[in-house]
This record gives C-alpha cells, sequence and structure tokens, in this order.
C-alpha cells in the first residue's frame, strides 16, 4: 500500500440524506473544540461492546473511517469486513479488492477477499490506499434526545499510525455524494429530513451542535427562541474535483464588502472553473481553522479594512509564526457585544441585498494581551479554491444545509440575540451514551 500527500488544502463539510419524510424529532451531535488543535470533534460509540470513538468533523469526508491499529486490544464481535464485489464495496465506491498483505495476521483493517478505498487526513493533506471496507454498529446522537444505532453500519479501517498524526480516533464523513458517509446511511431512518444545521461553539469548555432533521432549531437566551428564522440563503453546489478529493461543499457568492463598500476583487475567480479541474470558487472547511483567501483577495480586504478603521488604530507587527499577516494594537479598539469594535465584511451572496455579515467575534483574533489580529490567511490559491471558509469565521453562527432546494443558509453571530451555540437545551445535550 502506498501513502500520498498532496499539496492541496483538503476542504470539509456537510452533508446529504436520502430521507423518505420530514418528522418533528431532531437528532443532535455534540461538537466539542479542542483547545490544542482547534479541531472540531464528535463523540459516536462502535463496536459491539460499544466503546466511545472520538473523531475529526471531517465535512467533505467521503466515509467514516477510523484508527483499527489496536483493534487486536479492542475486539468486536459484530465487525465484519467487506467481501469482494459486495453491495458494501459498491456503496464505497471501492477501487479494488484483494487479500491482507502488510500484516503477518488476519486482523480488522487486514483481511482477505476484501475491499478498499482511499483513507484521508484533512490535516495532513494525505491519502492512503489502504483502507478496508467494513461493516459495524454505530451509535449516534445524544441522551436523552434522538439516539441512533445502526447494527450495520459501514465505514472504513486503517491500521497506518501514520496516517492519525495531528487527529483524534478518525474522521467523520459527511460528504454530498458517497453512499457510505454518516447522513447517508441515516437515510434507511424516515425519522429525518434532507435539512441540516450546524452551530460550531466559539468555547473549548461549552459544545456546539449539530442538529439533523427538519427546524426549528432551538437554544436559548434565557428564553427558547428558533435560530434557524432569518438566515441568508445562497445556492450550494457541488464541485467534483477528482477521486482523491474530498467532497466539498462550494456556495455562490458575488462580492465582498468592507465596512459597506464592495472591494475590488477578479470576480472570474468566484466561479468554479472546470476547464482547470474544478479550481477557484468559494468554500467551507471545518478542518482549518481560519479563512483562507486567494492573495490578491487578502490584499484587497487588507486594504479596505485598514483604511475603515479609526485612525487611532494602530498598525502592529504580527507575532513571530503567526499565521496572520495583519494585526493591530488593541488598545484603541473597543469591544461590543459581537466582539472587537472594527469594520464588518460582508459575504456577498448573489444580489447586494443577500449576504452574510462577519462581525469583529469572527474577523479578529486577540494573539498578546495587546495586539490583535485579522483572522484570515493569505495564501496562493492557484489551484484550489480562491476562498475557503474556516472554523473560526463560521462559530457562534448557525449555517443550514437545505438539500432538497440545493442552498445553505447562514445566520450572522448568534451573539446579536443574545445566545450562543453552546445555549442548548441542556436536558436534551446532557450526555452522550457511550
Amino acid at each position: 500500500m502506498m501513502t500520498l500527500k498532496l499539496s492541496v488544502s483538503i476542504l470539509v463539510i456537510f452533508f446529504l440524506l436520502n430521507i423518505f419524510q420530514c418528522s418533528s424529532e431532531v437528532l443532535y451531535i455534540p461538537v466539542t473544540k479542542d483547545a490544542s488543535t482547534l479541531q472540531y470533534i464528535i463523540e459516536v460509540g462502535q463496536k459491539t461492546p460499544l466503546i466511545p470513538t472520538k473523531l475529526l468533523l471531517h465535512l467533505g469526508g467521503k466515509s467514516l473511517w477510523v484508527d483499527c491499529t489496536n483493534s487486536t486490544t479492542q475486539t468486536s464481535s459484530t465487525y465484519k469486513s467487506a467481501v469482494c464485489n459486495s453491495t458494501e464495496c459498491s456503496m464505497a465506491k471501492s477501487y479494488g479488492c484483494g487479500d491482507c498483505k502488510f500484516r503477518s495476521e488476519l486482523q480488522p483493517g487486514c483481511n482477505n477477499n476484501t475491499c478498499y478505498i482511499w483513507g484521508e487526513n484533512p490535516i495532513k493533506k494525505m491519502y492512503h490506499d489502504g483502507s478496508e471496507v467494513a461493516e459495524d454498529v454505530l451509535t449516534i446522537g445524544s441522551s436523552p434526545g434522538v439516539l441512533v444505532t445502526l447494527p450495520q453500519f459501514v465505514f472504513t479501517c486503517l491500521i497506518d499510525p501514520y496516517m492519525l498524526e495531528k487527529l483524534a480516533d478518525g474522521v467523520t464523513g459527511f460528504g454530498q455524494t458517497t453512499p457510505i458517509t454518516i447522513p447517508n446511511q441515516l437515510g434507511s431512518d424516515p425519522r429525518f429530513s434532507r435539512k441540516f444545521g450546524m452551530c460550531l461553539s466559539s468555547s473549548t469548555t461549552s459544545r456546539g451542535i449539530i442538529f439533523i432533521g427538519p427546524s426549528p432549531y432551538y437554544v436559548y437566551n434565557p428564553k427558547k427562541i428558533d435560530i434557524s428564522n432569518d438566515l441568508a440563503y445562497t445556492k450550494l453546489l457541488v464541485n467534483k474535483r477528482g477521486f482523491l478529493l474530498t467532497d466539498e461543499y462550494y456556495f455562490q457568492m458575488s462580492s465582498i464588502r468592507v465596512a459597506g463598500q464592495d472591494v475590488p476583487l477578479n470576480k472570474t475567480l468566484l466561479i468554479i472553473n472546470k476547464k482547470r479541474h474544478g479550481t477557484d470558487g468559494t468554500s467551507i472547511s471545518t478542518a482549518i481553522p481560519y479563512t483562507i483567501l486567494h492573495t490578491t483577495f487578502y490584499d484587497s480586504v487588507k486594504t479596505a479594512f485598514i483604511n475603515a478603521l479609526p485612525k487611532n488604530v494602530t498598525i502592529v507587527e504580527p507575532p513571530p509564526m503567526s499565521p496572520f499577516a495583519t494585526c493591530f494594537s488593541s488598545e484603541n479598539i473597543k469591544s461590543t457585544n459581537v466582539g472587537p469594535e472594527v469594520p464588518p465584511i460582508d459575504i456577498v451572496f448573489y444580489k447586494p441585498s443577500v449576504f452574510w455579515r462577519i462581525y469583529g467575534a469572527n474577523s479578529m483574533i486577540q494573539v498578546s494581551k495587546d495586539v490583535m489580529c485579522l483572522a484570515f490567511v493569505r495564501q496562493d490559491q492557484t489551484w484550489l479554491p480562491s476562498i475557503v471558509i474556516g472554523g473560526y469565521q463560521l462559530e457562534e453562527n448557525l449555517l443550514v444545509f437545505d438539500l432538497p432546494g440545493r442552498k445553505i443558509g447562514f445566520s450572522s453571530s448568534l451573539n446579536l440575540k443574545q445566545t450562543s451555540c453552546s445555549e442548548y437545551d441542556n436536558t436534551i445535550m446532557d450526555k452522550v451514551p457511550f
């Protein structure tokens, strides 16, 4: 088997469910922000007997894959590798079948007459062709809310420790097209609709939430409020870039505004370029911590942002080894309920009146006692999406994926409503029962 490293940003994002009817039930999945890595983690139950498994929230993943390196000491009585040419192999879009040739003994992750797909590490931007297709019990959700157990959940199993570097135990799969992603397999349960919400917490001590099922989606302030109201929607796009690349979620946008003024951009870079293998366009990722902007986009936003700041705000040098290129003394920057008082940044969708506004809480980051920086990364995106919206910009915002309508909705900061993504009903989200 071989390991392949690609010089591309592997993105992430989210659900496709083939679900038959709507219901009043909603599946709640807690999301934790890891303090050291800034990764977003969900927890599922897997195997027999059931054990908790932490997984990176990878919205563009083609499958759920887990670490099977220690599977011989954590055996499962319900684990079953997929037989060559089986329905499971077809669902997984396997590239081929074979026997175990890289372990001295058969074990989960290395069996005879089974099929393989490519496993991926979206943090290290790596692929591995030895991901065994298998099935086992999976339990997902939280109690006493809706809890779903799938007795024959199809997933992939890797036994290469190198692929786990910088990750939790494995990776969730929430891509759009592969049948073995978590949401696609949940499609066998008729309780849920093809509409989903994701609300990431900015806190490392309070969890955010993924809603699977029909809105309304409720949090508290302290009254119960529906945060799925008043969203700005735009077209959700599919960009099939190649068999190794993730099922990235792209969306339609037309411009960027800073302090209400359009920023000069090469707008052809906002359109997916099919002639250049799906480069350009705008995608979303929870596997990268901060939004990446094409170098020309970043320079235009930076200039407009500085020009719109009060004159008494001082530009300072970024800290050593910082990913940020534009920083300021925080001495004269005031605080508001939506973060530092700085010019708002608007991501404009298909017309000027429909936009997602990014306030200071999501556009600025405090890097030291006296310095805060523009929380965007300048990067050459020549063969990549021109813009990749990262996790920091998504925090305390609700994103709703309306897949039948092929559209995605954005709220602005929930701080405007005196609430947050962690203010869900704690009687529902009190604990994960595995």
